[in-house]
């Protein structure tokens, strides 16, 4: 692709070197650079692209874009005169919009619903997408577990919302595969890092807010994380927001520009659910679609799912999706680690679900609590070189919800499994909450199982859909419905 073609979008650019030259491919990561590619260094939080500059060019590179902040007189010196070099103010912007580009901008042939919030958004597309789908239109999925087009994975997804170079490469093959619509889960970090600029929403839908994603990896504070949320409305035509949440109700004032609809259980709204029952095995309630009132029963039991369901019809609505295919595709929808339960042969009820938040915590042991007759029996722990002050939170919430706790590890990554489990601990000691500690997470599960009664719930939470527990920076296999009967079959044997 020439690369003046590449670069259209893209504003106060300083070049060096002739922009009549033809790219077969961009790249941020010098290693995979051959001859007649763009390299674009990035500065992140463990590398810097611009310290392997000469490596991308060793390579093949014939085209290098750095960052003005990163580009002296004396490093532009450095690079050899026929390779042209593109300062930009923030490359990773520009990536963004050179990803559009080079890929044909394919978000602007599809139909592009973006998800945020700090909980829901994962089960909330799988709704959408289950809901289309079953309105004859082929959906292609992005977000936290993987990448699909219908039931097909095209690629795994090391985070939430996808690299914007990757981004565009999944939007090019669901084009390639007529896909009419693509819902995808946005993360703060990915506005906030420019990942999905240059990406054409049609709606977009904020879930509910609240803390998480406090570090100095991802966001400072409180204000950052909303903020960038925020961002997504800026992007898109129409969006639908949470009336029972306190943040989201403030949208409509901050981005005047889009066109904000609501949905919600007690507050006044354009979409409002009434008369809720929630068991063990389902939720169910009456919403108003077109002029008549339907109830909707769905498979995942719990309050919270209520909202995603709303937020999921307010969007169907949009494609003139019927009630019949609505409530046919949320009395069978399955999501992955969300509320999940899990067969096995002792016949307990063993629920995993990713909640790793206070807020989330206490939702899900909430819930559970509600319709369960025996114990609720909560195993959890906090992911490493996250967000610190939520640990003693989650052990108090626990304590304070669960009839017991084993604390044990989550994804410890590169801090000390036990020093996490002590902080969650903090947090447990203010409450009169029955716990042990168990850092190993399968002598945990093991634990939980061995002591829990035909009445009693187990929730493992934290993990959900994830296949992997890292340790020092190494993922290790660690499938929970798998670890859960593996540990029934050797207890039964």
């Amino acid at each position: 692709m020439e690369l003046k073609n590449i670069l259209v979008g893209l504003n106060n650019l300083k070049v060096r070197g002739s922009l009549d030259l033809n790219i077969d491919h961009i790249q941020n990561n010098s290693k995979k650079i051959v001859a007649n590619d763009m390299f674009v260094a990035i500065k992140g939080f463990e590398s810097n692209g611009h310290e392997h500059i000469a490596e991308a060019i060793k390579n093949g590179a014939k085209v290098i874009m750095a960052e003005q902040d990163e580009m002296d007189k004396n490093k532009l010196k450095e690079i050899p005169e026929d390779i042209t070099v593109i300062i930009a103010e923030d490359t990773r912007y520009a990536l963004a919009i050179a990803a559009c580009n080079y890929y044909g901008n394919p978000s602007r042939k599809m139909k592009l619903i973006g998800v945020t919030g700090t909980k829901g958004k994962t089960t909330t597309t799988y709704m959408i997408k289950e809901i289309l789908e079953k309105s004859g239109i082929k959906v292609g999925l992005i977000g936290t577990v993987a990448s699909y087009v219908g039931d097909k994975k095209i690629a795994d997804n090391e985070n939430t919302t996808p690299e914007s170079l990757k981004l565009q490469e999944i939007f090019s093959k669901m084009l390639g595969e007529k896909c009419q619509a693509v819902v995808m889960e946005v993360s703060s970090q990915s506005l906030k890092m420019e990942r999905v600029a240059g990406c054409d929403f049609d709606y977009g839908i904020f879930t509910n807010f609240a803390e998480d994603h406090i570090s100095s990896k991802e966001h400072p504070d409180m204000e950052d994380y909303f903020n960038s949320k925020v961002k997504l409305f800026k992007m898109c035509k129409k969006g639908f927001i949470n009336a029972d949440d306190i943040y989201a109700i403030t949208i409509p004032k901050l981005v005047p520009e889009c066109d904000i609809s609501t949905y919600g259980i007690d507050n006044y709204c354009n979409l409002l659910a009434k008369d809720i029952t929630v068991t063990n095995q389902y939720v169910d309630f009456k919403v108003k679609l077109g002029d008549k009132n339907e109830r909707i029963k769905v498979s995942i039991p719990g309050r919270f799912s209520v909202y995603n369901s709303l937020a999921a019809i307010a969007v169907a609505l949009q494609f003139g999706c019927n009630s019949e295919n609505i409530k046919e595709a949320l009395l069978n929808i399955r999501v992955p680690g969300r509320s999940e339960l899990v067969d096995n042969k002792l016949g307990l009820t063993i629920m995993i679900d990713y909640a790793h938040t206070p807020e989330s915590l206490e939702k899900i042991l909430s819930s559970v609590k509600v319709y369960t007759k025996g114990r609720v029996i909560s195993v959890f722990g906090c992911g490493g070189d996250r967000d610190k002050n939520k640990r003693p939170m989650m052990g108090e919430v626990s304590g304070r919800v669960a009839d017991y706790t084993i604390i044990t590890s989550d994804n410890p990554r590169t801090e000390d499994q036990n020093e996490i489990v002590l902080e969650i601990e903090k947090g447990i000691k203010k409450t009169k909450g029955k716990y042990e500690c168990i850092v190993d997470r399968r002598e945990a599960i093991k634990k939980a199982i061995s002591i829990a009664k035909k009445n009693d719930i187990i929730v493992l939470a934290g993990k959900g859909h994830e296949q992997y527990q890292e340790i020092n920076k190494v993922r290790y296999p660690f499938d929970e419905k798998e670890i859960v009967n593996n540990i029934i079959e050797e207890m039964t044997c």
